[in-house]
């Protein structure tokens, strides 16, 4: 697992450690979780999004929701994940789509959207698992990964609905985890470019064999530990048992 920052954004990513702490708190208090959060209350369905519309703030331009496939995915198996992205509109100015043959719709058009990260979840609710996936997954445009991670920081979910906890929380794991993110995203295109080499005779980007482009287990337990130890925070930082 990747280190937080020693000397950048500290404060930023201190923030967030409390941020995260705070929301999966709040909601077990109450409880709930952060999957029950996106569920709704609604049957959890295979491949149905939670929430139904997604969530979109339509001043950033991030969207995101949550869903699940069947289990039949060996080591990619979870209980569902959360798929985030950033529309078009919310991009910083100079990003450019990767001219993929296969991109779905204008890559201009108010709706396109790019793949950030997506957060796997257990059956607490609890996070577990960072992976980026091939464009098929969810019919994003393309981006190149220095692009992708320009687009980080304005991931932000500010809205009420369909859970306050919920939004911030998300927020605030494409900061705590920003490290792991870049460096993932990257992964994400040798993968990519290496499976191009290797099967010149198909289409890269709608490749069924290629599904998750790059992945990593991570440990918020252990990641709220590095932050607090190495920004000397007086204040716990601990998940509740």
């Amino acid at each position: 697992m990747i280190e937080p920052p020693a000397d950048l954004e500290l404060e930023r990513v201190a923030d967030a450690a409390v941020e995260v702490v705070d929301c999966i708190r709040v909601l077990e208090k109450s409880g709930s979780n952060l999957v029950a959060e996106a569920l709704g209350g609604r049957r959890f369905i295979e491949y149905d999004h939670y929430p139904p519309d997604d969530v979109y703030d339509s001043e950033s331009r991030a969207q995101y929701y949550f869903h699940a496939h069947p289990q039949n995915r060996g080591p990619w198996n979870d209980y569902g994940h959360f798929h985030t992205f950033l529309r078009v509109a919310g991009m910083p100015p100079g990003v450019q789509p990767f001219p993929a043959p296969s991109s779905p719709i204008d890559p201009a058009a108010d709706n396109a959207l790019c793949h950030l990260i997506a957060i796997s979840m257990n059956r607490e609710g609890r996070p577990v698992r960072l992976f980026t996936t091939n464009r098929w997954v969810t019919a994003e445009t393309w981006y190149r990964a220095d692009d992708v991670i320009a687009m980080l920081d304005r991931f932000a979910i500010d809205l009420s609905r369909p859970s306050w906890p919920l939004n911030r929380w998300i927020s605030a794991m494409i900061v705590l985890f920003r490290q792991d993110i870049e460096f993932l995203i990257r992964r994400r295109d040798e993968t990519v470019d290496l499976w191009r080499q290797e099967h010149p005779e198909s289409d890269v980007f709608e490749d069924r064999n290629l599904e998750i482009a790059s992945a990593s287990d991570i440990d918020l337990d252990d990641r709220l530990g590095q932050v607090r130890s190495r920004l000397g925070l007086d204040r716990e930082l601990h998940l509740p048992s």
